[in-house]
């Protein structure tokens, strides 16, 4: 029985019901704060897993690959998570922020240092398609209308981050893109921007 459910979550997309085409969809960020926060008192009520998950994901903007790609002693008594990003074998180095600390010591206590940091309820690494279905299923929770995916959380981090600081040479560094360009498309601001020159041009 076990072992056939393992083989279901594996075969992942027919396991969380996900249909053909929906997980390559373009997702956006979350822009609006209060949506964010929604969220996180949804997980906060569900599960500390999917709660640092979410966070992990909105306040260090990586790729949903390297989150789950994480174990419990790239995090555990650490100040710094350090990784190689699967997708471009780049070094990558960031501090674990105030908001994060508590959240990783109480998840990570009494876990073993060698155990993968998300694992699904089948006891093996949690893989995209189980980390789609937590974001999808969360936001049809708390009533959240827009295209959502696990991209959706470093898209999030990207574009408040922009927000605040208005660096895109920073989040660009971040985001090992090529061209600012592409960082400011891929976190929507400059869908934002084009949306604002429709609003303020009338004939």
């Amino acid at each position: 029985m076990i072992e056939s459910l393992n083989r279901l979550s594996r075969s992942n997309k027919s396991f969380y019901g996900i249909r053909k085409g929906e997980f390559m969809t373009t997702v956006e960020p979350l822009r609006n704060i209060e949506s964010i926060k929604k969220l996180e008192k949804y997980f906060g009520k569900q599960s500390l897993r999917d709660l640092l998950l979410f966070t992990i994901g909105t306040n260090c903007g990586l790729r949903i690959s390297d989150i789950l790609n994480l174990d419990v002693r790239d995090v555990q008594n650490k100040d710094y998570i350090s990784i190689t990003e699967k997708k471009t074998g780049k070094y990558k180095r960031f501090p674990i922020n105030s908001k994060l600390k508590p959240m990783i010591d109480e998840f990570t206590k009494g876990k073993r240092s060698d155990e993968a940091l998300f694992v699904s309820i089948f006891k093996n690494r949690l893989d995209r398609f189980g980390a789609y279905y937590i974001i999808k299923t969360a936001c049809q929770a708390v009533g959240i209308q827009e295209k959502i995916g696990t991209h959706t959380m470093r898209k999030t981090f990207g574009y408040h981050h922009y927000k605040k600081f208005k660096d895109v040479a920073m989040l660009q560094k971040i985001f090992n893109h090529s061209n600012p360009n592409i960082t400011l498309r891929y976190i929507g601001i400059e869908q934002d921007q084009i949306d604002e020159s429709y609003n303020n041009f009338i004939l």
